[in-house]
């Protein structure tokens, strides 16, 4: 399996591609990774060195592949973090070139655009691009519940406005869409909803006490690494909720400001804890 992933990097910790490679190189994907930023860390911390990187940069690391003939061997496109709008249109460029070269190629489109209590946070532009050229063009989606009310309007309250926003969303473009977050009707809990060909399916999971920078990301590569090998939403579900279960309690455990995507891998291949998926 071969995944083309470009989001943003950071040296200290683990967000975008600093949380979404080694998960996926851990299970066995080839990841070809071109960083939209170079950070010294995450925003989250309130500060930070580094550079946004130009998108003939990005340009240019997509042409570099293309010339070695590898993009006929793209099984997956992963976007994330954008850093500006001229970056996304380079990431669309990159989708529209490796599907040319194979049209069995999947666009998996995280709409990084920002979160409940943060509100939006991504450059101006950025988040209007994500919707009206990223998420028509995307086969996956990975909103929050923030970005999945943001992109269509509508607000998230229960389950059945859940399924309604996610309806609106594959009626823009994508076929399959994971919702990374949702208020479980359990307040212990936490649930994801995924949905695909009009049915959906729910996990939910212990509430745990932390609060990290880097998991959805992790998701949405975990998510789109488990459709690809099984062709199914539900057991994609299942694995991913299931690894990132695993890794959030060891995070939380440790007491870290940081996942330990490193120290808790096997959560990737071989998840402590199974998480069964249920029909909604």
């Amino acid at each position: 399996m071969n995944i083309l992933s470009i989001q943003s990097w950071v040296a200290y910790g683990h967000v975008g591609n600093a949380s979404a490679m080694f998960p996926l190189q851990r299970l066995g994907a080839e990841v070809w990774g071109i960083h939209t930023v170079q950070f010294s860390n995450h925003t989250g911390y309130g500060a930070w060195r580094g550079q946004v990187f130009e998108a003939g940069l990005v340009r240019d690391c997509v042409q570099g592949i293309e010339e070695r003939g590898a993009m006929a061997r793209c099984d997956a496109v992963l976007s994330g973090y954008m850093g500006g709008a001229e970056i996304g249109e380079a990431i669309l460029d990159a989708v529209a070139r490796a599907k040319a070269a194979n049209p069995k190629a999947l666009y998996c489109c995280d709409p990084v655009i920002g979160d409940v209590g943060r509100g939006v946070f991504v450059r101006p532009g950025i988040p209007e691009l994500l919707r009206d050229a990223a998420i028509p063009r995307a086969d996956i989606a990975t909103p929050n519940r923030f970005e999945l009310e943001w992109l269509t309007g509508r607000q998230v309250t229960d389950l059945a406005s859940a399924k309604a926003a996610i309806a609106a969303l594959q009626a823009m473009g994508p076929r399959c869409v994971l919702l990374t977050s949702f208020d479980a009707e359990d307040a212990e809990g936490i649930a994801m909803l995924a949905a695909e060909g009009g049915r959906f399916w729910r996990v939910t999971t212990p509430l745990l006490p932390l609060n990290v920078n880097g998991a959805g990301d992790a998701i949405a590569a975990l998510f789109l690494f488990h459709r690809l090998r099984s062709g199914s939403a539900e057991v994609a579900l299942s694995a991913a909720a299931s690894s990132i279960f695993g890794l959030l309690r060891r995070t939380a455990e440790a007491g870290s400001r940081e996942i330990l995507t490193v120290a808790a891998q096997e959560e990737f291949v071989a998840p402590s804890r199974v998480f069964v998926t249920e029909q909604v």
